[in-house]
């Protein structure tokens, strides 16, 4: 993948990752609210969450911000306002589309959707401004 700046990626995973903590902390009671869920149950008898999910984002996250970079550098130049946009197109053209039919499908809660799908819009905007404020 010629043209990526893997730096540029991983300070994206990093800031994306950060701003799922911050999201989650600050909207975290609506979420269990909306996944129809408590604490204890998300957590079990040992009242700390798993550390496997929080893998999981990370990993995620990597290859999301991979692919980005790649998407980024191909339709180019590489800038801030690129990295923006084509965030926002990756997310409204896969992620959200993606989670709003597998959401009705499920009988997720509509607040579960705007709070996901959300999450989702503020790590694909991070991290295409990081990519695209680093340039090639």
């Amino acid at each position: 993948m010629s043209g990526i700046n893997y730096l540029a990626v991983f300070l994206a995973v990093i800031a994306a990752w950060l701003v799922g903590a911050v999201w989650y902390m600050a909207l975290g009671k609506s979420w269990m609210t909306a996944l129809g869920k408590t604490r204890e149950e998300l957590t079990g008898s040992s009242g700390k969450p798993s550390v496997a999910p929080f893998i999981t984002s990370f990993v995620a996250e990597l290859v999301m911000a991979s692919v980005l970079a790649f998407f980024i550098v191909q339709l180019g130049p590489v800038t801030l306002a690129s990295g923006i946009a084509t965030g926002f197109l990756a997310w409204l053209g896969f992620v959200a589309t993606s989670m709003v039919v597998n959401h009705r499908f499920s009988g997720a809660r509509p607040l579960l959707t705007l709070i996901d799908s959300g999450h989702w819009l503020a790590v694909l905007f991070v991290e295409g401004a990081v990519i695209g404020a680093f340039g090639m």
